[in-house]
């Protein structure tokens, strides 16, 4: 029996390693946009910005106080979208943590096929909620950085 529940265990953590794959994969197709407009419409803005800085009429501080200047939009984007998305991140991973803690404690109290079972339904329904909370995160991220479809 102890064969099969770790053959068991190996499928369930084969499982929930798709189950975040699938949530990665979601959050970058989702998150693509955002991830443009920062690259692209930001950074383009930036480069202009700190193009007109370099004039040979300015001294060198001037000049790198300019362009520091320029970068504030995009630091201030990828600082914003890095912190919201490590907090999504951290939200997740605590809900997989419940869903471990759980497991072990089932394991304990009943049958050790039941307990994956419970285990792979809490997994599902963490990444579930974690899929449908980006949309939201999306849009959260279009407001703010004035992002228009």
């Amino acid at each position: 029996m102890d064969h099969i529940a770790a053959v068991e265990e190996r499928i369930v953590s084969e499982r929930i390693t798709q189950k975040i794959n699938q949530v990665n994969t979601a959050a970058q197709t989702q998150l693509s946009g955002v991830q443009d407009h920062i690259f692209f419409t930001l950074q383009q803005a930036y480069f202009k910005c700190a193009h007109e800085c370099f004039d040979r009429t300015k001294k060198k501080e001037e000049i790198e106080n300019c362009v520091e200047y320029c970068s504030v939009p995009v630091l201030n984007a990828q600082n914003f979208v890095e912190n919201e998305m490590a907090n999504f991140q951290e939200k997740m991973n605590r809900s997989l943590m419940v869903c471990q803690d759980k497991f072990k404690t089932a394991t304990q109290q009943k049958n050790k096929s039941d307990a994956i079972k419970d285990m792979e339904s809490c997994v599902d329904q963490s990444v579930q909620e974690s899929l449908n909370s980006l949309p939201h995160l999306v849009g959260k991220f279009k407001v703010s950085l004035g992002i228009t479809d």
